[in-house]
């Protein structure tokens, strides 16, 4: 394969590693679906072996066409830049593998204060308005349970979000504060 050929397909294989990869972690990133997570394993394995190919034919036709060196380096370091972006998209995704990204909805017909997350990590919302949402990152510290305190007209609410998580099960889901939620799992 020539030279020009083998800088092209070096380029494009980095590039459409890159799109693929970061398409897969996005779709993680706002679904937190476990089967994203495996798609993404997958994918780092099936690039992994690609790339490599690619780069290894690539170094051995830069080290025989002195002519075309330079090119042929510079795209071997154009994708080696996949490696630290693979790596911070992984410690991402083990951040939010122990994570709990709740959002707390108001579905009461009255202001809440006070929301204390309690379990795991914990959390704290000053005040809900009715219908207002926020989102509290909760982080995962072995074998726990979610519940939250708050104050509806004065009264104090206790109400459990998530009855049992541990490491390695960090999720993004809404809560309805005041009203029975299920938690599908």
């Amino acid at each position: 394969m020539s030279s020009f050929r083998l800088i092209k397909l070096g380029r494009i294989t980095a590039l459409v590693s890159f799109l693929i990869g970061s398409v897969i972690f996005c779709l993680y990133l706002q679904s937190s679906a476990f089967g994203s997570l495996f798609v993404g394993y997958v994918f780092i394995l099936l690039s992994g072996f690609i790339n490599i190919g690619v780069l290894i034919f690539i170094l051995l036709k830069a080290n025989k066409d002195k002519e075309n060196r330079k090119k042929l380096l510079s795209t071997c370091a154009f994708m080696i830049l996949n490696i630290p972006v693979m790596l911070f998209y992984c410690w991402i995704a083990i951040i939010l593998l122990n994570t709990m990204r709740i959002t707390f909805i108001n579905a009461t017909k009255s202001t809440l204060t006070k929301i204390n997350v309690l379990g795991c990590g914990g959390g704290y919302i000053d005040n809900l308005d009715v219908g207002e949402s926020k989102t509290v990152w909760v982080y995962i510290k072995g074998d726990c349970s979610i519940s939250i305190d708050y104050l509806s007209n004065g009264q104090q609410q206790h109400e459990s979000v998530v009855g049992y998580t541990t490491n390695n099960d960090g999720q993004r889901m809404n809560h309805n504060i005041g009203v029975k939620n299920e938690v599908l799992f």
